[in-house]
């Protein structure tokens, strides 16, 4: 890619389906991927999260994205490129009125988005790319870019299974994690030798230690959340 490598791209689509299948379809293509279901849930991950650019359907239950965009732009420039079933003149001279930088109806070629997305970030001046991304949890900030979390000016020492699990949990914000991708990630090997065991297990072990370490109360998690029957969620504030 032309660009700086990893871009970090925000779908907001009240649409499970569609959200499944472009963020497969980017990851695919090179990108850290970070879905919203809705304004509300995109407000609580743009609050803990910097992002590269925002792909954003215009039509959604609740705040559209019209109004999203028009919001958003009084405090951020990260590009945001507006999907919509409505094609008209009108409708596109609305969005980019709103702050979009671009305007794609649907129903479109993942190749034309994946072309948009790649121009856009192309006009991106250097200078104006995010920053360290940092998540906010609680006291503690964890530095995305270095993999470091920290407590105020004081590093919070964590084990390389620790590491790569902040790293699979902050790649995937505000979305659950299943048992059986932390061990595909983590890796077997590894993950068994720390714990003398394989498996779900192991992986509950590593989640018990980590949150010893970024949580108030370990035994009421508010950062590093069970979502029962389906596996772990990182929730920033």
């Amino acid at each position: 890619m032309p660009y700086s490598a990893d871009p970090h791209l925000l779908i907001i689509d009240d649409d499970e389906r569609i959200r499944t299948l472009l963020k497969s379809f980017l990851q695919r293509n090179g990108f850290l991927v970070t879905a919203a279901r809705d304004a509300t849930h995109a407000r609580a991950l743009l609050a803990g999260l910097e992002f590269s650019l925002i792909v954003m359907d215009v039509m959604m239950p609740g705040e559209d994205g019209l109004s999203l965009t028009r919001d958003l732009r009084r405090t951020i420039a990260t590009p945001i490129l507006l999907l919509t079933a409505r094609g008209e003149t009108r409708d596109r001279i609305e969005g980019l009125e709103a702050g979009a930088d671009d305007y794609l109806p649907k129903p479109f070629e993942p190749k034309e988005l994946l072309l948009r997305i790649n121009a856009i970030l192309r006009r991106v001046p250097q200078e104006a790319e995010t920053g360290p991304k940092f998540l906010s949890l609680g006291p503690l900030k964890y530095d995305q870019d270095r993999g470091e979390l920290w407590d105020g000016e004081t590093p919070v020492k964590l084990t390389a299974t620790e590491v790569q699990l902040m790293k699979i949990f902050a790649s995937h914000a505000g979305e659950v994690v299943s048992r059986t991708a932390l061990i595909e990630e983590l890796g077997r090997e590894r993950t068994a030798s720390e714990d003398g065991a394989g498996g779900d297990r192991a992986v509950d072990v590593q989640i018990t230690r980590l949150r010893r370490k970024i949580e108030r109360d370990p035994r009421e998690p508010r950062y590093l959340q069970t979502v029962r029957g389906l596996g772990y969620m990182l929730a920033p504030d």
